[in-house]
């Protein structure tokens, strides 16, 4: 062969390789996530439910026609750590999107560098004041704690027909915000609380708070806990006390940790959950799909599945990773099924608009009804 023809062919063989090379290239997502620390079971569920939905996505096409790559780095269950982990993401410079935090002090630690970057994060902490900062770029992938106090004081009210309230709390930021968020709730439905009572974090007895809740002829209770060993050890202390009234409560009183601790003294308690396998078709076959994925473990939420399913298909609905344009793309997202609930994003990046209720039953939560609100403006 000529020396010019063979030339020309290795000319026109590199470029198909370098084609070939440029469509397989993967399109690549940052995520922040606890592989150490006191949070490493939980980030590990979360880790595992992003990966289920990446593998989903390329099992679909991609996006864009690229296949989507994860990229892990570790928060230490800290927030130097997650700082520092968003940090490395962002310097890579090759990431389109995020998933973040489900911790909120943490989300608020990252929140200046995130709007440096300023590309898309889908979180699921639940301070409310996340996506009302003025941050452009933060996606919610759980509803936020206004809502969990809307829906407490809903069912409470309205569904078991109570209206003389005690309201217990921690006395630290969230726990405070949830009771003037639950008192403002019942305000809204007619009702004034018998009792608001705080208590202090990781104390070992709480016998003055029950007696107060039972001193105070109060008909049902509504709290926000923040740790769940505390919540533990409450809920002990009440069955002891012989405090019988009903309970519905923040979500914590339906983590695995709070019913594990916590044992017979919560059954027949209330509490809202973000995810519930049973709250939807969608929820069960996310927990189905997790289950053979992962030997048979079931998973504890959605959001993270949720979060990489939304930001693929913003990508592709704007046609290109322009930031502005997948922002706007998810901020257009209107009844779409995930396995947290049905998103249709606020202006303020809010996918989620209520809470599912969930009762206690001999260990295991049985689903009740979901708590749907308006999307607000």
């Amino acid at each position: 062969m000529p020396i010019s023809r063979r030339a020309a062919l290795t000319g026109a063989l590199t470029l198909v390789a370098a084609a070939r090379g440029r469509a397989a290239e993967t399109l690549k997502i940052g995520m922040v996530s606890p592989l150490t620390g006191p949070a490493a079971e939980p980030g590990r569920i979360q880790l595992n439910s992003a990966r289920l939905a990446m593998d989903e996505v390329n099992q679909a096409g991609g996006v864009l026609g690229r296949p989507v790559e994860l990229i892990v780095e570790d928060d230490q269950t800290t927030n130097p750590g997650a700082v520092l982990a968003f940090s490395r993401l962002a310097n890579r410079g090759d990431c389109v999107g995020y998933i973040g935090s489900i911790r909120s002090t943490q989300m608020q630690a990252m929140a200046p560098d995130i709007a440096r970057v300023a590309r898309p994060v889908m979180f699921g902490g639940t301070d409310p004041t996340l996506t009302h900062s003025g941050n452009p770029w933060l996606f919610r992938c759980r509803p936020n704690d206004l809502y969990s106090a809307r829906v407490i004081a809903d069912f409470g009210v309205n569904d078991l027909k109570k209206r003389k309230w005690a309201v217990v709390y921690s006395t630290d930021a969230f726990g405070a915000n949830g009771m003037k968020a639950l008192v403002a709730s019942l305000d809204a439905l007619g009702v004034a609380p018998v009792l608001t009572q705080g208590y202090a974090n990781q104390q070992p007895d709480f016998t003055p708070v029950v007696l107060a809740v039972r001193g105070s002829g109060a008909d049902i209770m509504g709290s926000y806990f923040t740790f769940e060993p505390d919540q533990a050890v409450f809920a002990r202390q009440v069955r002891q006390l012989g405090l019988t009234i009903p309970w519905v409560g923040s979500p914590s009183i339906a983590s695995p940790v709070t019913l594990h601790l916590a044992g017979p003294a919560l059954w027949g308690s209330y509490g809202i959950a973000d995810f519930n396998v049973d709250s939807s078709a969608a929820a069960g076959a996310f927990a189905a799909a997790y289950a053979r994925a992962y030997g048979g473990a079931q998973p504890d939420n959605g959001w993270t599945y949720d979060g990489m399913h939304i930001l693929a298909r913003a990508i592709n609905a704007a046609g290109n990773t322009e930031p502005a344009a997948i922002r706007s793309a998810i901020l257009a997202i209107r009844g779409y099924q995930g396995a947290e609930g049905v998103y249709n994003f606020d202006a303020n990046g809010d996918g989620l608009h209520g809470y599912n209720v969930v009762r206690n039953e001999k260990g295991k939560l049985k689903f009740i009804r979901h708590v749907e609100f308006p999307v607000a403006g």
